[in-house]
């Protein structure tokens, strides 16, 4: 796309899925963005979710919305197993996309997604929200900077408990590459490879699985020069989403750092010796709101960064590599 920075970055969507909402919320919302087209697999549900939405276009396949030439950027909010095809149907079509997590149902085809966009020169990035926000930046620089000491050990937990399994929901479908882990877990590796800037040697999961699928699931991971890390993921425990990074001086705890419980203010600790017990406050920020700006100025400027799809392959391996130890009950080597 080329023009002047202020020129708005069109954006589609394809489905109506629940997590649609909040992504055409932060498109209205972002600057230098416009959700210009909604798809569904009929046009009378695509038609009614536009005039809800305040979205013009609608379009009752997903074809003829990757097919509109007025159309830069596309959200794939799909069940991962349906990602691969339509993100590299996407990029076919010259259209960045922003494609929610997991990436697919493993790391190889995630890879072709990544090589179909950059084959075609266009940018791929995972819906990883809380990356983006403000207080995201303001944490890594807190453990870039040393404060911790040397990193020794990160934990975290993302949990959301249900009181009956939910028989028609997408997360407990094998064939759609459902599991807490690729839902929930997903997050908790992403924040682990964050903290440390590296992938593990190594990882050892356990889990408990309904048809097929993780119910529940534990994480151990082991990086060089004796870091560890440890997270726990499930639908079978009340809501949790908190991590901690700990050093040899300090440590940093988050209580909310997948979604933060305020939109308007945000906070997180840093504890340490002697009684150091520092509350760290920040203002407002709407991190998928920040997602969209952000991937909107990429494909504004033209300036890939591949460093989104990196990140997302590494978090598939990670993934990848738990699944397999939980299946085999045996630690997996990762490099």
């Amino acid at each position: 796309m080329t023009g002047e920075a202020k020129q708005s970055v069109r954006w589609g969507i394809l489905s109506t899925a629940n997590i649609a909402t909040k992504v055409a919320r932060a498109i209205n919302l972002a600057d230098g963005a416009e959700l210009t087209a909604i798809a569904s697999r009929t046009e009378e549900r695509a038609k009614s979710w536009g005039a809800k939405h305040g979205v013009g276009i609608a379009y009752g396949n997903y074809t003829a919305l990757l097919e509109d030439p007025e159309i830069n950027a596309i959200y794939n909010p799909l069940p991962p197993s349906m990602h691969a095809e339509w993100t590299i149907k996407a990029a076919e079509q010259g259209k960045h996309v922003l494609c929610e997590k997991p990436l697919e149902a493993n790391a190889e085809k995630a890879v072709t997604m990544a090589d179909a966009c950059q084959q075609h020169n266009v940018q791929l990035m995972d819906g990883v929200m809380w990356v983006h926000h403000e207080r995201t930046a303001r944490m890594k620089q807190v453990i870039d900077d040393g404060i911790l000491g040397r990193l020794h050990r990160v934990t975290a937990a993302f949990t959301s408990g249900w009181d009956k399994i939910p028989e028609d929901n997408i997360r407990i479908k094998k064939e759609l590459a459902g599991g807490c882990l690729g839902d929930l877990g997903y997050y908790c590796v992403r924040c682990i490879l964050w903290a440390f800037d590296d992938l593990p040697m190594r990882v050892f999961a356990t889990a408990r699985y309904y048809r097929g699928v993780e119910l529940s699931l534990s994480g151990t991971l082991w990086f060089e020069d004796e870091r560890m890390a440890a997270f726990d993921c499930g639908y079978d425990t009340s809501s949790r989403r908190w991590f901690e990074v700990a050093g040899t001086q300090a440590s940093l705890v988050c209580d909310d750092f997948v979604i933060p419980r305020n939109e308007d203010s945000t906070r997180f600790w840093i504890h340490g010796a002697q009684g150091r017990n520092e509350e760290h406050k920040g203002g407002g920020c709407i991190q998928e709101v920040r997602m969209i700006e952000r991937f909107s100025n990429i494909v504004r400027t033209g300036q890939l960064e591949p460093r989104w799809q990196t990140e997302a392959i590494n978090t598939m391996r990670v993934c990848d590599a738990l699944s397999e130890s939980a299946r085999l009950e045996q630690i997996v080597q990762i490099r």
